[in-house]
């Protein structure tokens, strides 16, 4: 009986190891590849550098100045736009086109197919084919609508449609992610709680507003906060679209930082932005997860 205890109390032990050890190849490249760039950017935050002269240390100052700067405020207000636009959008647009497609006819999955093509496809090659298709001159868009009667528009020379423009192209570019969780989490939905409404003689809409939109708030949520985790790190659409112009119309986040430390050479300042990027992104998941664990439903609706 002793030995039986013995092993029975080893057993656990040996599976908790057993479970680091394998998550410890994942651990070892999470904390390479993200949790010491952190760490090492909150490092460099305190120094004036330029990558050629000594690290002089000036304590807060790269802060003060990234927060005072006009510059930075615009490029906030920027970012919070475009990622706004882009989450909106496509989970709006992901969830008709996912109610659209939520059979399992093989037309469907052909669509499905179709469509999350687009999210597979390198930024370099949308961004490449959009420079095309938005060209005032020549592009595809402006040839379409001048059918419709509109006049030519500078989508990417304007200072009120370059974000925009953007935005739009990212949609098409990401609207399959959302298309596809949208449809797991469609057809996760038990087909008991249709068959009962049926009975109770509910419409398309009260179905809609009472069984698929309760159940499908955990994946709305999840959605939510990945796209704009997703959006607040975005850049290669402004690096080869834009670079940030015209007059800083589409400089975001993350192009920002790119700028300041590789443009600019203000390791420090760049430095600070990173950290101001991670608190930001912690603290809107944060605020998103208490907005919308109490309305999320797992497994009832009513």
């Amino acid at each position: 009986m002793a030995l039986l205890s013995s092993s029975s109390i080893g057993r656990p032990k040996r599976q908790t190891l057993l479970g680091y050890t394998l998550i410890l190849p994942s651990l070892f490249f999470f904390g390479t590849f993200y949790i010491y760039p952190v760490v090492y950017s909150l490092y460099l935050s305190v120094f004036d550098w330029d990558l050629v002269r000594p690290r002089r240390f000036i304590g807060l100052t790269n802060y003060r100045d990234l927060l005072a700067s006009a510059e930075f405020g615009e490029v906030l207000g920027n970012t919070f736009r475009y990622s706004l636009g882009v989450v909106v959008l496509a989970m709006g647009i992901g969830l008709v086109v996912a109610l659209l497609l939520n059979n399992r006819t093989a037309l469907s999955s052909t669509f499905q197919a179709c469509i999350f093509t687009s999210y597979i496809v390198s930024w370099v090659a949308v961004s490449l084919l959009w420079i095309w298709m938005l060209d005032p001159q020549y592009g595809l868009v402006n040839y379409v609508g001048s059918f419709l009667g509109m006049p030519p528009v500078d989508w990417l020379g304007s200072h009120r449609t370059a974000l925009w423009s953007l935005v739009g192209v990212t949609v098409w570019k990401v609207i399959g992610y959302p298309v596809v969780i949208f449809l797991a989490g469609l057809q996760n939905i038990s087909q008991d709680y249709y068959e009962a409404a049926d009975l109770d003689g509910a419409g398309v809409w009260q179905r809609f507003r009472y069984i698929t939109w309760p159940l499908l708030t955990p994946t709305t949520v999840f959605l939510f906060i990945t796209l704009t985790i997703a959006t607040f790190q975005g850049f290669d659409i402004v690096n080869i679209m834009t670079q940030g112009g015209p007059v800083h119309a589409t400089s975001i986040y993350v192009f920002y930082i790119y700028e300041q430390a590789f443009h600019y050479f203000r390791i420090g300042r760049a430095s600070a932005a990173v950290i101001v990027c991670f608190g930001l992104i912690l603290s809107l998941t944060y605020v998103q997860h208490r907005l919308f664990r109490r309305n999320v439903h797992y497994t009832q609706v009513g």
